[in-house]
């Protein structure tokens, strides 16, 4: 009897558990295997702190890119033009040009609000033979604008729209940029409106780029590798106080159009020269010295007794121009403008091109191995169109060679022969010798000397015949010898020529 009731007991307890087994099984069901799969509320995804901790100065720099973007975006306003296609079909400034485009174009770029009232800077080449411009705001306001004044020789231009209270971009100082120094792009590339991409000033100065044609073209830019496409010309660069130091001009292209590491911007500076000019008169008036120039390098440093590379050199003298009635002549070295020191060219016109025609500058010089200053009234552009360079006195000594005589001087790479009296009139020249061959990587190939020059003074001297030429060199042996050169028309320059001892 008891194993009976034993046995149904041990029955009983056993469908007891299988029926709570059961109920449990249920409920595991029901609640979709909470008790397998954790839910989601105490799921973590990711790790539970970031892998670096930044520290006050890092959040500082960060928070830098954040406050310009903020505060300078507002003031960047998006251009949309309408205009004929011209022979240049860039819609934006490339190296390589589109193929196949419509004869009426539209275009785009951006601006720079600098006046409450709606004065905007840009490109010249946004607006540029435009037949209708609209402006679209930050806010998404839109208005018709107006051009106020272009100035190709820099590539910059005003225009005009009818608001008031607008946001203003504060205008920096270019002059203080530094190499490596960080910097904003702010523009709409790509018809994306308030795109911001942030670089470092990559050079400053950046020139022979070709992109204003003009012979008085004004190339001083400021590269950088911040993104810029088309579209971003005419937008901001800007340092990390929010100071627009440059205004978008240009990108490096491979053939698309579209950037592949540099951008380039004209110095501000320059734009608020411009632009002061263009809103007060509607037109730049520029002052010009009225010279030719050209680099200094090491060959044409020796020959003129600097102890180093520095300057530029007065090639050539517009007749009657400001800089010969100044008593500035060729071969004069230009180290400063008012105190500030020129090492090349482009450093020169951008100085210039800031001021305005009757401005008196102070140039400080080197003449036959000493520094001294002259003072130069710069003239308006039209007062120096005159293409004709001030000549030296004439020379009608007789050819001691007759015109078919050549010499080659194999060292230098360079043979030259005696003009001919058609070579003298197409030259218009009195005396020279003509460059007849340059070798190939050679000491002239190097300083860029080509056949169909020709080499008018040696040495500081006027040269008639080939054995003047000689003469010359012969006496540089161990040194440099600076040699004046002309082309076909007309346009001269100096060059140093190193001549290695016997």
């Amino acid at each position: 009897m008891e194993e009976i009731l034993s046995m149904k007991n041990k029955k009983i307890l056993s469908i007891g558990v299988l029926a709570a087994a059961g109920i449990l099984f249920c409920a595991i069901l029901v609640s979709g295997f909470g008790l397998v799969k954790p839910s989601y509320a105490n799921f973590q995804l990711g790790a539970s702190r970031p892998p670096v901790n930044l520290d006050a100065d890092a959040n500082s720099f960060s928070k830098a890119f954040i406050e310009v973007a903020e505060k300078v975006t507002p003031a960047i306003v998006q251009i949309s033009v309408v205009s004929e296609r011209t022979d240049d079909p860039h819609n934006d400034f490339f190296f390589f040009p589109f193929k196949d485009m419509p004869k009426e174009q539209k275009g785009s770029g951006s601006g720079i609000i600098i006046s409450e009232d709606g004065y905007i800077i840009t490109n010249n080449h946004v607006v540029e033979n435009a037949s209708k411009i609209d402006v679209n705001l930050y806010d998404k306001r839109s208005f018709s604008g107006k051009v106020v004044g272009r100035d190709p020789l820099t590539d910059l231009a005003v225009i005009k729209i009818d608001a008031k209270g607008l946001p203003m971009a504060y205008l920096g100082d270019s002059d203080g940029l530094k190499v490596g120094q960080w910097v904003m792009a702010i523009g709409n590339p790509l018809a994306l409106t308030s795109t911001v991409t942030a670089g470092i000033v990559s050079a400053i100065g950046r020139s022979k780029l070709g992109l204003i044609k003009d012979t008085y073209g004004v190339e001083n830019f400021i590269q950088t590798d911040a993104v810029i496409n088309p579209g971003n010309s005419g937008g901001a660069l800007v340092d990390l106080s929010g100071a627009v130091i440059g205004v978008n001009s240009a990108i490096a292209s491979s053939g698309t159009g579209t950037y592949i590491g540099y951008g380039f911007a004209i110095p501000i500076n320059l734009a608020k020269s411009v632009a002061k000019d263009l809103i007060e008169h509607g037109k730049v008036s520029r002052g010009y010295i009225g010279i030719n120039i050209g680099d200094v390098d090491a060959d044409l440093a020796r020959s003129l007794g600097l102890n180093k590379p520095k300057g530029v050199i007065v090639q050539g003298l517009v007749k009657d121009g400001a800089a010969a009635k100044a008593d500035i002549k060729e071969m004069d070295v230009i180290l400063k403008v008012d105190g500030k020191e020129v090492d090349a060219p482009n450093e020169l016109q951008s100085l210039i091109a800031s001021k305005s025609a009757g401005s008196v500058v102070t140039l400080t010089i080197w003449r036959d191995g000493k520094e001294m200053e002259r003072k130069v009234t710069l003239k308006a552009r039209d007062n120096d169109a005159k293409t004709e360079v001030a000549s030296n006195e004439e020379n009608n000594e007789v050819e001691k060679e007759s015109k078919n005589s050549t010499l080659a001087f194999d060292e230098i790479g360079l043979t030259v022969a005696n003009l001919s009296a058609a070579d003298k009139k197409s030259y218009n020249v009195e005396s020279g010798v003509k460059i007849t061959d340059v070798k190939p990587y050679s000491k002239a190939d190097d300083k860029n000397l080509a056949p169909n020059f020709v080499i008018i003074e040696a040495g500081k001297k006027k040269i008639k015949n080939i054995h003047d030429l000689k003469t010359a060199i012969e006496d540089k042996r161990g040194s440099a010898v600076l040699l004046k050169v002309q082309d076909i028309k007309g346009t001269s320059r100096y060059i140093a020529v190193d001549i290695p001892k016997k």
